[in-house]
């Protein structure tokens, strides 16, 4: 859906303002989405045992499956700051609550940003009472949640469904600290289909586990990582079970939605130049295959390789030994761009300017044939360049 994004899908409003908690500008950095009524809803969060406040406040809040809205601010992770950090956590999502005219158990809460610094909340109180939330706030709320990137990430999906249109919006930040092991940095999906609790569950697992959770800039997972799915039902389509016919078709929505996301957040990877695609097939398991095409994505050699146009397809092959999955290394083939450049584990002859100039494309295609079996994965991530490391050498100073 073109220009769309988190309050595409019927039922969803959301707004942004400013708290200057990063340099006291004026850039928006304060955002809420709220839902006309309570939701379904559930939420993925970091697997890193080093969790911010706001992971703990929302994990607990999303206990009985529903929820009716999320406040988020960047700038300021509000992670490593203790007992603080909870309080101001929960303060930011009553504050929210209040503000839009929800439940407060029903406000959840994430931050992004740099860890170890407390939120300034009088800041962050003067922001939140500028928010009015609009059915045309999704993009402002977009920009609102970003740091170091570059462009907003929203998308919106809509599908046919018992006869009625069911849309999924959606929003998302990250470029640096992207490694997730849930979901990605931070995530918002939205959706106007009537879901059980059960297909809320299962349809978000398997839709990360094919998008965000195979996307690396740095192998580096945040203490905040956050994907949430709101499902409003105001589609009026008839409840969607888990394991039928309807919910096969939304999960593929769902999944294509956050494929998009994923890709816009590994394309606007810190100082990155260019979207790497890894594609592993002839695997025994498609999670054998995105195992290793993860494994692909994440090594620096060969990411430093695809900035530099250098075909050098070894340091593909000893990144796929190094997933710790079963593989035959006498019979695999790897492509870069479209070129085959190694058979049955070995070189095979290629032109290397032709090779070299598809590394230079704007979306890097790495293909690797196992030829153990017939399942197929993909991961995305980006080249690594002296701008990522300048980015982070001065993040905070």
């Amino acid at each position: 859906m073109p220009d769309g994004g988190v309050t595409s899908a019927r039922g969803f409003r959301a707004a942004a303002a400013s708290a200057g908690i990063r340099d006291g500008g004026q850039r928006l950095d304060v955002a809420v989405v709220v839902a006309d009524r309570p939701c379904v809803t559930h939420g993925l969060f970091t697997r890193c045992r080093v969790v911010a406040a706001p992971v703990i406040v929302s994990r607990e809040r999303l206990a009985g499956g529903r929820a009716q809205g999320i406040v988020i601010n960047s700038g300021n992770a509000n992670a490593c700051t203790g007992e603080r950090g909870l309080a101001d956590a929960r303060e930011m999502a009553a504050l929210a609550a209040a503000q839009v005219g929800v439940d407060n158990e029903m406000m959840l809460v994430a931050s992004t940003g740099v860890i170890g610094v407390p939120l300034p909340m009088d800041r962050v109180r003067g922001a939140i009472s500028q928010l009015r939330p609009s059915a045309e706030g999704g993009h402002d709320a977009a920009r609102a949640i970003m740091t170091t990137d570059l462009m907003r990430k929203e998308i919106a999906v809509a599908v046919e469904i018992g006869g009625r249109r069911v849309t999924i919006g959606g929003m998302a930040k990250g470029s640096g600290m992207i490694h997730p092991n849930m979901g990605t940095m931070l995530a918002v999906l939205t959706t106007d289909a009537t879901l059980d609790v059960q297909l809320a569950r299962t349809a978000l697992q398997a839709a990360a586990d094919r998008s965000f959770n195979q996307i690396s800039v740095d192998r580096d997972t945040s203490t905040n990582d956050s994907l949430v799915l709101f499902a409003s039902g105001e589609a009026d389509a008839g409840s969607i079970g888990a394991g039928s016919a309807q919910a096969t078709e939304f999960s593929y929505a769902l999944e294509a939605a956050c494929v998009e996301l994923a890709r816009m957040v590994a394309r606007d990877g810190e100082g990155a130049t260019r979207l790497i695609e890894v594609t592993v097939s002839g695997a025994a398991s498609a999670g054998d295959a995105r195992r290793i095409a993860r494994e692909v994505v994440s090594s620096n050699l060969v990411k430093a390789a695809v900035y530099g146009r250098d075909p050098n397809w070894g340091r593909i092959l000893a990144a796929v030994g190094n997933a710790g999955v079963p593989i035959d290394p006498n019979g695999i083939d790897v492509s870069i761009g479209g070129h085959r450049v190694a058979a049955g584990g070995a070189a095979v002859a290629f032109d290397a300017r032709a090779v070299s100039a598809a590394m230079g494309a704007d979306e890097v295609h790495i293909d690797v044939s196992l030829n153990r079996g017939d399942r197929i994965g993909r991961a995305w991530g980006c080249d690594l360049t002296e701008g990522y490391v300048k980015i982070n050498a001065e993040y905070t100073t």
